[in-house]
């Protein structure tokens, strides 16, 4: 009995990209290529036309991008199970995607046998994720997570503000920053001020012009 093959869309702004990428699968007597997206919102219109296996999506794309893209095609309560085929590899980029749904998260420098491993996985309902992405999410679960505000404070202490002109510039009491920084030192295993600023950059928290 023949099998029925692997209906996948690829969505990558870069012509030559998804060429590359639909070269390569229609090589393979189990996978076919049903549909090609320029950009995100494409991207979400064909999946819901042509309800693919596996779609191979690009993170950064006009119109719509990978993320907001991904969110989408949750929404339509569909089948299809998403693969980022991308050039990025923050952390930030990877727990997202993964948080939005994402089964797969890989390179587009990934070797051929890989990335095509990684399609018959997905589509058996595995999660694909490389080692070396995987090392980048653990390394991100061992890094405090700041609020918004300490983020704020822990820049302005960079930048060597008092508290009194953190709490001027934030619009908030001097006892509201005192408390906050108290808190930044405890989440930082550090013992002050200067020490917090070397932590922070060091762990990637912040960045320094």
């Amino acid at each position: 009995m023949k099998l029925p093959k692997i209906k996948i869309l690829v969505a990558d702004d870069h012509p030559y990209v998804r060429d590359g990428i639909v070269s390569l699968v229609t090589t393979e007597r189990d996978m076919q290529v049903v549909a090609q997206a320029a950009d995100g919102a494409e991207a979400v219109a064909l999946a819901k036309k042509h309800r693919p296996d596996i779609i191979l999506l690009d993170l950064r794309m006009p119109e719509l991008d990978g993320l907001d893209a991904i969110t989408q095609i949750q929404s339509l309560g569909l089948a299809c199970k998403v693969v980022v085929l991308t050039t990025y590899e923050s952390e930030q980029d990877i727990h997202q995607a993964l948080k939005q749904g994402a089964r797969g998260y890989l390179l587009k420098d990934t070797p051929r046998p890989e990335l095509l491993d990684a399609i018959r996985r997905v589509h058996r309902g595995e999660t694909c994720i490389p080692s070396r992405i995987s090392q980048k999410l653990v390394e991100k679960m061992k890094r405090p997570e700041l609020t918004d505000r300490e983020g704020e404070i822990l820049k302005l202490i960079a930048e060597g503000d008092s508290n009194k002109a953190i709490g001027d510039k934030l619009r908030i009491t001097e006892g509201t920053v005192k408390t906050h920084v108290k808190g930044l030192l405890k989440k930082l295993h550090v013992p002050g001020r200067t020490a917090a600023v070397r932590e922070a950059v060091h762990q990637g928290l912040i960045h320094l012009a």
